[in-house]
């Protein structure tokens, strides 16, 4: 009857082992179908896009822009965001979290001393010692650890990424600075020109030369113009504000815009240096599948015989120095336990890790189209910007040549006064334009070093 029930455990143990084998066969499957479908589509993709070629090859999103003020924004960004702080601790904790774990693969060791007093009877003091181990003989605790180091490098990824967006922000509310600057400097030539307008007609109204009419809308003009004037004034403090806010500081921002627009360099010519493979996202949603196929592996081992052995020393005396281990006794304990029955719970847990790798691979392959759109939106933007650049520059130079044709020509009275205003409107509306397109280039540009995965520098 022993041998038979011992047979029937040893089934049992050799079947359970069995299946924790099979599930390490498995397991890994998903996150190298994830990297050779990444693979072969980012290839395909890298292909069409080097047909967009510019200057010279970049690295990182710092080097988009070589100007000191905006390096030690970013450099102060970097230090002081609160965000970026706090997502810094939840690191530190993934990191204790590891450490954590690990601990449960070595052996632990406990001493404890204790007093026993009962009715009539002498006090006795217990002093003992023990040490204990759970052996890894199916690698369960091992998959453990390995499962929450690729949560680790996941949260890494995602840290890197804070800072890749947070710097990406910085300098476009920065160049953004200098957008709302320009485009005060455009309003204010405007209204200086309107008011001059509007005073030239006055004057010709007073005169009788000009009806009533054409004087409220010059001074509609004007009062409009006065308007647009304060609201990017105010644009131009709240850009400011929203730049103080990334630098984590609490000081207002002393910061004069720069007169022009820098160059921001940007290149598709070398793209297996540039490519989505350097994007955190990416990287944080390919760990998360390996991280939860790891996990699968320990759901199934959970079922396993767990083999713990424990040793302990200890000594009992009626007094407290005696009870030191004068006369210690040794035990040695090895068990063996084996889950048989919980309700199907170790069941839902293998069916919970085998759903969580499913939605981790769906959420990398989501991660990586998003990337892939990212990257051709701001593509497209890139030839679209251009183009519109390139028309709108050629249309200014003629409406600037057609201004000063009428200009002339109402100086000597061949036009009207409302002719000369409607190119000078027309000229305006173009320099705003085309200023406004130059900052989208720029920005687009960012977002494009951004989509490509040119991050920060890591310290």
């Amino acid at each position: 009857m022993i041998n038979k029930t011992l047979w029937h455990w040893g089934c049992l143990c050799l079947s359970l082992s069995l299946t924790a084998c099979s599930s390490d066969m498995q397991r890994g499957k998903i996150a190298d179908k994830a990297q050779k479908e990444s693979a072969a589509l980012i290839d395909k993709k890298e292909t069409q896009w080097r047909q967009l070629n510019e200057v010279a090859p970049i690295s990182y999103l710092t080097d988009l822009i070589q100007d000191a003020q905006l390096d030690r924004l970013i450099q102060q960004a970097l230090t002081a965001n609160p965000d970026l702080q706090k997502t810094l601790l939840t690191l530190k904790a993934s990191t204790w979290q590891l450490k954590s774990i690990h601990g449960d693969r070595l052996p632990s060791l406990d001493a404890g001393f204790s007093r026993n007093k009962t009715e009539s009877v002498e006090a006795s003091y217990n002093a003992d010692i023990s040490i204990s181990w759970e052996a890894d003989f199916w690698g369960k605790l091992a998959n453990s650890e390995a499962a929450a180091a690729k949560s680790l490098a996941a949260d890494q990824a995602l840290y890197q990424e804070s800072q890749d967006v947070l710097v990406a922000n910085i300098i476009k509310s920065w160049l953004a600075m200098t957008s709302k600057q320009h485009l005060i400097d455009i309003e204010s030539q405007r209204l200086a020109v309107l008011e001059t307008n509007e005073n030239r007609l006055l004057q010709r109204f007073k005169n009788g030369l000009n009806d009533l009419e054409e004087l409220d809308e010059a001074q509609t003009a004007s009062s409009q113009s006065r308007a647009d004037l304060a609201q990017y004034k105010e644009d131009l403090a709240i850009e400011r504000r929203t730049l103080q806010r990334y630098l984590g500081s609490e000081n207002t921002l002393n910061i004069v815009p720069n007169t022009d627009y820098p160059r921001v360099n940007l290149t598709l010519d070398y793209l297996p240096e540039q490519s989505l493979q350097r994007r955190p996202d990416l990287k944080a949603a390919y760990l998360a599948i390996q991280a939860a196929d790891l996990n699968v592996s320990v759901a199934y081992k959970d079922m396993l015989p767990t083999i713990s052995l424990s040793a302990t020393l200890s000594d009992t005396a009626s007094s407290p120095s005696s009870a030191l281990f004068a006369s210690p006794i040794w035990s040695l304990l090895a068990q063996l336990t084996q889950p048989l029955y919980q309700g199907g719970k170790l069941k839902a847990a293998v069916e919970i890790a085998k759903i969580n790798t499913a939605e981790a691979y769906q959420d990398y392959r989501s991660t990586l189209l998003t990337a892939i759109n990212e990257v051709e939106t701001t593509i497209g933007q890139e030839k679209l910007l251009t183009q519109q650049l390139l028309n709108i520059q050629q249309a200014l130079q003629s409406s600037q040549k057609n201004l000063t044709r009428y200009e002339q020509k109402y100086r000597t009275g061949l036009v009207e006064l409302s002719d000369l205003i409607r190119v000078q409107e027309t000229t305006f509306n173009l320099a705003a334009e085309l200023d406004n397109l130059l900052y989208l280039h720029l920005i687009n540009r960012v977002d494009l070093g951004l989509a490509l995965g040119l991050g920060v520098k890591e310290s």
